[in-house]
């Protein structure tokens, strides 16, 4: 059984660069393109985790995250800011919005995967 791995990215590039990467080391991808589809689609194909953009169009990543972590369906699924804001500008806040971890764009596939297996490990504790 493969993991389960919600993208919610807005550029079409990045998401099919990030699919492409996922995919790649295994993982099945689920796509959304805004916040609000990301938050249906959390809802519905409960990935174990999500890797989540935060300059979205309509609400933004932190807002989304927000809504999933108040959602109790969706409240235990970790979730990854991927994002090219500075992290520090926009650790505190995410972390405030109950996110796990955080990536900077670009990186790389290997960073992917062990910033998902961290996240999923500290899930399971």
């Amino acid at each position: 059984m493969s993991i389960k791995v919600l993208i919610v990215e807005d550029h079409a590039d990045s998401l099919e660069i990030l699919t492409i990467q996922l995919q790649a080391l295994g993982y099945e991808v689920i796509e959304a393109t805004t916040g609000e589809e990301g938050v249906g689609k959390a809802q519905v194909y409960h990935p174990e985790i999500i890797v989540m953009d935060l300059g979205l169009p309509g609400i933004d990543g932190i807002e989304a995250t927000q809504r999933l972590k108040n959602n109790p369906q969706t409240t235990h699924i970790p979730v990854i800011a991927y994002t090219a804001w500075p992290e520090d500008k926009v650790r505190s806040e995410g972390e405030r919005a109950g996110m796990s971890d955080f990536l900077t764009k670009p990186t790389t596939a290997y960073r992917f995967k062990s910033t998902i297996e961290k996240c999923l490990k500290a899930r399971a504790i």
